[in-house]
């Protein structure tokens, strides 16, 4: 991984054209050909090209250029390096894949694996149940054999999540007869409580579940 902190001019070529005036930036080249322009503010690059983009470096007139291409589209970009600050690369060993936790997706197989989170005798039937108004997160039986909808929420729970909550356990109960509406989340707002409380729907307080903090890396200090 190439990082270069240069003074430099930028020109693009592809689907359209654009040319950056000299200014120091944070240019990023990864082994995957991406290539990204940073300026010293924002996020988002200035200037980027895709992975699979095929970098080169060449001397014109003695000013260094970088050049990215994208074959398909075709799309050109040149750093001129008029000054370099610092140059540095990194052999960086990284195979893992972004892994999200404590999504609703895993709250949900949480309750799948562990039903009586909610209540003894619950049994969780379908997971993303599409209905005529929209997709129920869970639904269930409970011990009676009463249908029951669950609403899952990773986040505090808002007057919106006892809204969703409502118009599935309405459109379930005109087809079923007597439907049960429970909201999980880790918390709610007081006004989603009132409401809740006001439309007869119920709540059960339920952290998203938190995979263990991967040990130490094997780099710690620059040196």
């Amino acid at each position: 991984m190439l990082t270069i902190f240069a003074r430099c001019k930028v020109h693009y070529d592809g689907r359209a054209k654009s040319e950056l005036g000299s200014g120091d930036r944070v240019i990023i080249i990864k082994p995957d050909g991406a290539f990204l322009i940073h300026q010293s503010r924002k996020r988002e690059p200035v200037n980027w090209q895709p992975p699979g983009s095929f970098v080169t470096v060449e001397e014109r007139d003695g000013v260094v250029i970088l050049r990215s291409v994208r074959r398909k589209p075709k799309e050109v970009l040149e750093v001129e390096l008029e000054e370099v600050y610092l140059v540095s690369m990194f052999r960086a060993e990284d195979y893992e894949e972004l892994a999200l936790t404590g999504s609703e997706a895993e709250m949900a197989e949480m309750i799948f694996n562990n039903p009586e989170l909610i209540e003894p005798g619950f049994k969780p039937l379908f997971r993303e149940k599409q209905i005529g108004h929209g997709i129920v997160d869970i639904l269930g039986r409970d011990r009676d054999g009463n249908l029951v909808v669950l609403e899952l929420k990773r986040r505090k729970a808002d007057l919106h999540a006892v809204s969703q909550l409502k118009r599935y356990v309405e459109a379930l109960t005109r087809e079923h007869g007597d439907v049960r509406g429970i909201l999980v989340a880790p918390s709610l707002t007081s006004g989603a409580k009132k409401l809740l409380e006001k439309e007869g729907l119920e709540f059960r307080k339920v952290q998203p579940p938190k995979r263990e903090k991967p040990g130490k890396g094997r780099q710690k200090t620059l040196f």
